[in-house]
């Protein structure tokens, strides 16, 4: 097998409701996720994946949904959150709401499902994302 692997970075801001520490506050990121692929052969032009089709697919998705944006819990209950939407709302950013907390492991298994739905028709095999939430720490989610 031959594994090539894309790297996509942006800017975002979120919070851990019930965190017991300060990751309970609102906070950003530089977020910094590595996508790697599979293939057992390369293809007619001696790749995996073209890292261009990856930009425009999933980087294209980060950038309209994640980048310079907050990424929340539905039904976030602190106070300031329709504050942040209507702000958000006049910027032209949206809020991207998550069914659980936005922590580096739900948000690298959201990658995983969106991602693979984005490639679907490609058939181009993803086998792993590692998400960078902070220089430090990161969660990676495995296709096996």
């Amino acid at each position: 097998m031959i594994e090539c692997t894309r790297r996509i970075e942006w800017d975002a801001m979120h919070r851990i409701p019930g965190h017991e520490s300060r990751c309970r506050a609102f906070h950003g990121h530089r977020y910094v996720a590595e996508f790697t692929f599979v293939a057992p052969e390369l293809d007619e032009l001696g790749m995996v994946v073209d890292f261009g089709l990856l930009k425009d697919r999933i980087g294209g998705w980060v950038d309209e949904k994640w980048d310079h944006t907050a990424i929340l819990m539905r039904g976030d209950p602190d106070p300031a959150v329709p504050l942040l939407v209507r702000s958000n709302a006049r910027l032209g950013r949206p809020v991207y709401w998550m069914d659980g907390p936005p922590t580096a492991e739900n948000m690298v298994a959201e990658l995983a499902h969106i991602s693979k739905s984005l490639l679907a028709d490609t058939g181009i095999s993803l086998k792993r994302i590692r998400l960078w939430e902070t220089p430090n720490g990161s969660a990676t989610w495995n296709e096996d």
